[in-house]
C-alpha cells in the first residue's frame, strides 16, 4: 500500500520527510520521492529504487524547504518509473501525493487535456493535481474541498502551492491517513509510525475529513464542509510495529484490518490480465501445463486452498509441496511447470530453498506470491504478485493469509483466461465477488461477540478437533495451526469424511469438534460426518452460512455466517476461526501477538 508523509514547519522538513518514507518501507513500494517549496518554487526529487537512494539524490542536490510532502508508491496506473512516481506537479504551482484508486480519471484527463493541460505520466494522480490547479481560486483549502467533489474512487491526498508556501491541505476517503500536532509545525502521515520520534500527538482522520494545516493552527472540515473536532492522541508509535490504536493485540487488529487489507490487495485490479503478475506473465502463462506450489506453515495452507481453484477453474495439474520437505526429495520435474512460492516475508529460508531447488531441476517458471516487494523471494522470481496486507506484527499470520488467498484466486482466474477456460461473463462474476469481499468480511468481523463467548469453553479444553470438507479441509487446517499457535491447545484438523478412519476415536464429551460448514455441494455429506460426532457425545462447534438449514440443538452450537461466498467461501469461513483462536488465548492468558517458541519470519532451516 502506499505511502504518504507531509510537513510544514519553521525548520528544514527533508530529514522528517525521507525518515517518515524510510518508516513506511514496511508496506511495499516500487518507487519514491519528495517535493518541497525552495525560494519561491517547486522542487523534488524522485526514484524508483530504495528510499536509500532518494535520501543520497536529496543529499547531492542539497535539497531543503520548509514546506513538503513524500510517498512510496505502488504501481497502478503506470508502469514503475520516474515520470510515474510522486509527487506530481501541476504547472510548478501544485504538488501532490495520492494513495488510492480514482474510477473517473479519463473522463478528467479528457475534460483537462481539452482545457490545455499537458500529462508528463499514465497515473490517476496527476489528474488530481492538473484538477486542483485549474479549479484554484487562491485558497487552496476551498479549491481542494471543490476539487475532490470532482472525484470518484478511493484517495488520501496531500497538496501544496506555491501560492501559500506555509500550507499543506490533506484529505481523505476510504484510504487512511493521520494528522500529526506539532508545536509551530504540523504533518500528516498514512499512519503515526512515518512520524514517530517527530510528533506522539496524533488524530487519525475520519471519512470524507479535509485538513488545512498550517505552521500554528490545523483546521478540518468533514465530508459536508462542516467545521469538526477530532480528538488529538498521544500515540507512542515504533519503527518496527504499527499503532495498536483501539485493539488489545496486533492479532485482534490485523484480524480486523482484513477488510482493508484486501481491498488494498486488490487496489488496481481493474480486470483479469497476465500482467497483473509482471510483463513476462504472457508468456509463461502460455508455456505452462502443471503448478507447483511451495510454501511453509500457513502459506503452505493457502497453497492446499489454491489447489482446488486452479485445478476446478483453471483445469491444471497442482501440487502442492511443503517447502523444507520438497527439497529433500527425489521428484519428478517439469521443465513446463509453473512453481508458485507463497511467503508473507519473502525471507522464508526453506522456501527460498526449495525455490532453488525446483530451478536446479531445470524448472525455471517462478512466480511468488509475497507481501515484501524488497524482499529476497521476489528477487528471486521472474513474476510476483504482491499482496498489500501491510504491516503484520502478530507471529499467528492473519491478514497476510487472506491477502495471499485473493492472490491465489486472481493467479487462478488469470492462468484460466490465459488458457480459454474463462468466459467474459465469468470474469466479470468472479470480479464483482472480489469487490464485494472487503464487505462481506465486515458482516462476519461482527459476529465477533458470539465466538467469544464459545471461546471461554474452548479455554478449559486441551484437545480440540476441526473438520471440513473439499475447498474447505485447508480452511480447517488452519483454524487448528491458529489454535494451536498461539493459545497452546493440542487441535488437529481432518477432512470430514475422514472420521471413521481413525480420528472418531478421540471423540468423547471432553472433545471440542469445530466444524467449517459452507452451504455448497458437501453439506449433506458432512451432516452425516456431524451425526457420527453426535452419536459418541461429541460437541460440535460449527460455522454454518446464513442461508444454510443447521441449527443449534442439545451438542450442537451454531454460529451463522451472513451469506454464502461460492468459491471465495475460505476466505470468510476462516475469519471466524482466527477469532476464536485470539478470544481462547485471551482467556487463557497466552502471550498472543508472541507465542512461545515462535518467530514471525523465520529466516533460517
Amino acid at each position: 500500500m502506499c505511502g504518504i508523509v507531509g510537513a510544514v514547519a519553521q525548520q528544514n522538513v527533508t530529514p522528517i520527510l525521507l525518515e517518515g518514507l524510510k518508516r513506511l518501507e514496511y508496506r511495499g513500494y516500487d518507487s519514491c520521492g519528495i517535493a518541497l517549496y525552495v525560494d519561491g518554487k517547486l522542487e523534488r526529487s524522485r526514484s524508483t529504487s530504495r528510499v536509500a537512494d532518494l535520501q543520497q539524490q536529496v543529499a547531492n542536490s542539497h535539497l531543503a524547504g520548509f514546506t513538503g510532502i513524500g510517498h512510496t508508491r505502488w504501481a497502478t496506473h503506470g508502469a514503475p518509473a520516474t515520470h510515474n512516481a510522486h509527487p506530481h506537479f501541476s504547472r510548478n504551482r501544485i504538488a501532490l501525493v495520492h494513495n488510492g484508486i480514482i474510477e473517473n480519471h479519463e473522463e478528467l484527463r479528457a475534460e483537462l487535456q481539452a482545457a490545455g493541460y499537458v500529462f508528463e505520466s499514465q497515473t490517476d494522480t496527476e489528474v488530481i493535481a492538473h484538477l486542483v490547479n485549474h479549479l484554484y481560486n487562491g485558497d487552496l483549502f476551498e479549491t481542494v474541498q471543490q476539487a475532490l467533489k470532482r472525484l470518484t474512487g478511493a484517495y488520501a491526498i496531500a497538496v501544496f502551492c506555491v501560492d501559500e508556501p506555509h500550507r499543506v491541505v490533506a484529505a481523505r476517503f476510504g484510504s487512511p491517513l493521520i494528522v500529526g500536532v506539532g508545536e509551530g509545525q504540523n504533518f500528516v502521515a498514512s499512519d503515526a509510525m512515518a512520524l514517530a520520534g517527530t510528533t506522539d500527538r496524533i488524530i487519525y482522520l475520519e471519512e470524507g475529513d479535509v485538513v488545512d494545516l498550517q505552521l500554528q493552527r490545523y483546521w478540518i472540515v468533514d465530508i459536508n464542509g462542516k467545521p469538526v473536532e477530532r480528538e488529538v492522541r498521544t500515540v507512542q508509535a515504533h519503527t518496527n510495529a504499527a499503532e495498536l490504536g483501539p485493539y488489545q493485540h496486533y492479532m485482534q487488529k490485523e484480524i480486523f484490518e482484513q477488510p482493508r487489507a484486501i481491498a488494498d490487495t486488490l487496489e488496481g485490479v481493474a480486470g483479469i490480465m497476465p500482467e497483473l503478475f509482471g510483463d513476462r506473465a504472457a508468456g509463461v502463462f502460455k508455456q505452462i501445463d502443471s503448478v507447483l506450489i511451495l510454501a511453509c506453515g500457513t502459506s503452505y495452507y493457502a497453497g492446499l486452498t489454491a489447489k482446488y481453484w486452479l485445478e476446478s477453474i483453471a483445469k491444471l495439474p497442482v501440487n502442492v509441496e511443503i517447502a523444507s520437505e520438497y527439497r529433500y526429495r527425489d521428484s519428478v520435474p517439469n521443465p513446463a511447470t509453473l512453481v508458485v512460492t507463497i511467503t508473507q516475508s519473502g525471507e522464508t529460508a526453506d522456501t527460498l530453498a526449495a525455490l532453488k531447488h525446483a530451478r536446479s531441476l531445470g524448472m525455471e517458471h517462478t512466480l511468488t506470491v509475497c507481501n515484501v516487494a524488497s524482499s529476497a523471494m521476489v528477487r528471486e522470481c521472474a513474476l510476483a504478485y504482491i499482496t498489500r496486507a501491510g504491516v503484520e506484527i502478530g507471529v499467528a499470520s492473519t491478514k497476510a493469509f487472506t491477502t495471499q488467498l485473493v492472490g491465489l484466486f486472481l493467479l487462478t482466474l488469470a492462468l484460466a483466461q490465459s488458457k480459454g477456460r474463462l468466459s467474459d461473463t465469468e470474469e466479470a462474476a468472479h470480479l464483482k465477488a472480489l469487490r464485494h469481499l472487503p464487505a462481506a468480511l465486515q458482516s462476519v468481523l461482527a459476529l465477533e461477540p458470539q465466538i467469544a463467548a464459545w471461546a471461554s469453553v474452548f479455554a478449559r479444553k486441551e484437545n480440540a478437533l476441526f473438520l471440513g470438507r473439499g475447498l474447505h479441509y485447508p480452511i480447517a487446517l488452519e483454524g487448528a495451526l491458529k489454535l494451536k499457535e498461539i493459545t497452546y491447545i493440542h487441535a488437529e484438523a481432518y477432512a470430514a469424511g475422514e472420521l471413521k478412519h481413525g480420528p472418531l476415536a478421540l471423540v468423547t464429551h471432553e472433545m471440542p469438534v469445530v466444524v467449517i460448514a459452507p452451504n455448497d455441494a458437501l453439506i449433506e455429506k458432512l451432516k452425516s460426518n456431524m451425526q457420527e460426532v453426535r452419536a459418541r457425545s461429541g460437541e460440535l462447534y460449527v460455522f454454518a452460512d446464513g442461508d444454510s438449514c443447521l441449527v443449534s440443538s442439545e451438542g450442537v452450537h451454531v454460529i451463522r455466517l451472513p451469506e454464502h461466498y461460492g468459491v471465495l467461501s475460505p476466505i470468510l469461513h476462516v475469519v471466524p476461526l482466527q477469532l476464536l483462536a485470539y478470544h481462547t488465548a485471551l482467556a487463557r492468558g497466552t502471550d498472543v501477538d508472541k507465542p512461545r517458541n515462535l518467530a514471525k519470519s523465520v529466516t533460517v532451516e
